[in-house]
């Protein structure tokens, strides 16, 4: 259905979500982190399900955040200067933080099958997965340099134990664009396929792999990984949100949306 924003298909003990998003355009809206969430829920508590496949449901895995409907979420916000509209944004945040929390804490291993465009919200659900496939034409972007937003949904604290601390700053700082090839040399993807259909064969199986041992061992080894990592990045996915609602409705935001509307690069005042 169109109103949907995932599909989920099963092939014996893997689950694989598909990302359709509205309309099928691969974009995060407001829907999207609400049905993200439940999805992930509902394939936590099925034990027929042993490990999950995320892949775009078309050509690209994710375009992030829907940048359009976030202009009218963010404008009634940005006219108010009471400490209400500060904490209302900051729950927010917090509700899409806790949808993406879902895929990284769920019980049994995931694989994302990246094809295509990764960009911003898209990096963050990648990195939310224990290991990460690519196709030839993948690229990635932390993106939100460039549209004025301190990335919030986890990939500046996922990404700490998935790639060196200097590609992270120069990905974070800088918005560029990274194909598959760079991606894996830094860590970012594990594997490189040749097309968007092997790569999602290849993450299948790898899944189906894992799939075949014991759950409740695969569930033991996510829970020892996680034992540091947890709670440093719930630490930091707080203090983004502290800070995106103290500081995210700026000038800059204002300018960024604009520049996006009129397709133009943005011209920032750092106010």
């Amino acid at each position: 259905m169109s109103d949907r924003r995932f599909t989920v298909a099963r092939d014996g003990a893997v689950a694989t979500v598909g990302l359709a998003g509205p309309g099928g355009k691969a974009v995060m809206d407001e829907a999207f982190f609400a049905e993200l969430g439940a999805t992930f829920t509902e394939l936590d508590a099925d034990d027929a399900v042993r490990a999950v496949v995320l892949s775009g449901a078309g050509d690209h895995f994710s375009y992030g955040l829907d940048l359009a409907a976030a202009a009218g979420t963010f404008a009634p916000l940005r006219q108010a200067t009471h400490a209400g509209a500060r904490q209302e944004l900051m729950a927010l945040i917090r509700r899409w933080q806790a949808a993406l929390d879902t895929v990284a804490n769920l019980r049994k291993p995931t694989v994302a099958a990246v094809t295509g465009w990764c960009i911003g919200g898209g990096v963050d659900l990648a990195v939310a997965c224990d290991v990460r496939v690519a196709s030839a034409d993948a690229v990635f972007s932390v993106r939100e340099a460039k549209v004025g937003i301190v990335a919030d949904l986890g990939s500046l604290q996922r990404l700490v134990g998935v790639i060196g601390d200097g590609h992270l700053r120069e990905l974070a700082l800088t918005g560029d664009d990274v194909d598959a090839a760079r991606a894996a040399q830094i860590g970012l993807v594990n594997h490189v396929h040749a097309t968007p259909a092997e790569t999602r064969t290849a993450a299948a199986e790898l899944a189906a792999r894992m799939a075949a041992n014991s759950p409740l061992v695969l569930r033991g080894i996510k829970d020892v990984l996680d034992t540091e990592r947890g709670p440093r990045v719930e630490a930091g996915l707080r203090y983004t949100a502290v800070w995106n609602s103290a500081f995210l409705l700026s000038d800059d935001l204002d300018e960024a949306m604009l520049a996006f509307l009129e397709r133009r690069p943005p011209e920032f005042t750092g106010r």
